[in-house]
């Protein structure tokens, strides 16, 4: 399916080397339909038009140059056709800053996997020194190479696109990712060229429907693109010592044998008013859009640094959202002199301060040394079985009248404090999964059921049916007796 052209270079050819070797453990880079990628300069309108594209605002956009650095993944249908796309950061070949060598690093990765590239132009600014040497670049992949001509929102900047002919490429459309005219034409021509997926792609992109969506969450620079990287094998996101490198929370699948994975490498939280630049306000609530649609999150805590109280409110919003929680302990490598004791107090610190998530397995982990990271996919399959794990009726009817409405020794606290309320509890049922919600039906009394008593059910539930990783949520009924 894939069309392979001579590889662009620059300075050294690792910078756009095959993806041959990840593909061994078969990560599928959007699915595996037809890739398409956008490239282009700084600040031309890339994120807008792939924006447009997918009929969603995925990409973040602004007016600030360099605020995609990864690459972002979407889907288009169009004419009955699907593709998928990937939107690149802006290119400035020659820039040796961290950021920028490492976006046209990224920018390189999906033009060597990619059959057809859209290169996005300014209109209105015409041909410039950098379009011509991205022209040059661009011609030595021997890809499919369609220029969009962004911002032709008048018939005179629409006429002038045509100067872009003398880059050597035949397929020249004016468009305007704001407004969306011309975008039709660009589709039409785009889908015409592009190759089929084969019988058993299609299978892979029908097994998206039992897709596990894993979320890596953490602070800024505690290694989150690191310890995605290592996962997937290959160079995917910008790692760097820089805080706050990930600005967009950016979609990979990866393959196992057992399971086919979308993670979510999610944008560093910081406190919303930390957050001063545009473009990480933007992520801190990308992030949070993130968490709502994740099944599992991997909180990374730094273990130099030790647990903090921004890592506590970042778990405490994977678990408003619902997600099933594993607390990864990121930099393991760097303690020195470990002993079991050490290992115990870290997450005895840990536990004290995430009281809340008592239910959540803890691993020491280092990206940099792949020291036990493979150990994190197989926990994530379990704790998405647990969140997707119904109780019959018979068997919570006998966990009932076991655990509730008669625990043996008086194991379980009053359902009000003092218990001296006529507040009794008359059963309870399964109302939903992901994460499983019970509904405990009440009656008699005044005031709702005491903390420690739901905490009891939690546990209790947790204990006989094995909900590992997972929040339980528990509704309470009251049912008041009619007055005669």
């Amino acid at each position: 399916m894939r069309q392979r052209g001579t590889k662009m270079t620059f300075g050294s050819t690792e910078s756009f080397q095959s993806m041959d070797r990840a593909e061994e453990r078969a990560p599928v880079a959007s699915s595996a339909l037809p890739l398409v990628a956008i490239v282009g300069r700084p600040n031309v309108g890339k994120s807008t038009l792939f924006n447009r594209l997918i009929g969603q605002r995925k990409s973040i956009v602004g007016d600030e140059p360099g605020i995609t650095r990864d690459r972002i993944y979407g889907e288009v249908e169009w004419s009955g056709e699907r593709f998928s796309i990937v939107d690149t950061g802006g290119i400035v070949p020659d820039d040796e800053a961290v950021i920028p060598a490492n976006i046209f690093k990224q920018a390189g990765f999906a033009i060597d996997d990619a059959q057809a590239l859209i290169w996005v132009v300014d209109a209105r600014e015409g041909l410039t020194p950098l379009d011509e040497e991205l022209a040059k670049l661009l011609r030595a992949t021997g890809k499919r190479v369609l220029i969009a001509a962004n911002k032709s929102e008048s018939a005179r900047i629409e006429a002038t696109a045509s100067e872009f002919y003398k880059f050597g490429f035949e397929e020249v459309f004016p468009v305007s990712a704001e407004q969306g005219s011309g975008s039709g034409d660009l589709l039409d021509a785009l889908i015409a060229g592009l190759e089929r997926a084969s019988n058993a792609d299609e299978d892979i992109v029908a097994s998206h429907k039992r897709e596990l969506r894993l979320a890596i969450v953490g602070r800024p620079n505690v290694g989150k693109s690191s310890i995605l990287n290592s996962l997937l094998g290959e160079e995917r996101a910008i790692v760097s010592p820089v805080a706050g490198t990930t600005r967009d929370a950016t979609d990979t699948l990866l393959k196992t044998p057992d399971q086919l994975f979308r993670l979510v490498d999610t944008a560093g939280i910081r406190r919303k008013g930390k957050a001063a630049e545009m473009p990480e306000k933007l992520s801190v609530v990308m992030a949070m859009k993130s968490l709502k649609r994740a099944d599992v999150a991997i909180v990374i805590v730094d273990a130099e640094e030790g647990v903090t109280a921004l890592d506590a409110h970042i778990a405490g919003y994977a678990y408003d959202a619902g997600c099933s929680i594993i607390l990864a302990c990121n930099k393991w490598d760097a303690i020195k002199n470990k002993e079991t004791s050490t290992s115990s107090q870290f997450e005895r610190d840990v536990r004290e301060r995430m009281k809340f998530l008592d239910f959540a397995p803890m691993i020491m982990v280092s990206a940099l040394t792949s020291q036990r990271v493979d150990k994190l996919l197989p926990l994530a399959i379990r704790a998405n079985e647990a969140r997707n794990r119904r109780v019959t009726t018979s068997e919570l009817n006998a966990f009932f009248e076991h655990a509730v409405s008669q625990p043996r020794g008086g194991s379980a606290p009053a359902p009000v404090k003092g218990g001296v309320s006529r507040l009794h509890v008359q059963y309870m049922t399964q109302a939903s999964v992901r994460p499983p919600t019970f509904v405990v039906f009440t009656s008699g009394g005044k005031g709702g059921l005491h903390f420690s008593y739901l905490r009891y059910l939690q546990n209790r539930l947790r204990e006989q049916f094995d909900f590992f990783a997972t929040p339980l949520r528990i509704v309470e009924k009251h049912k008041q007796r009619k007055k005669r």
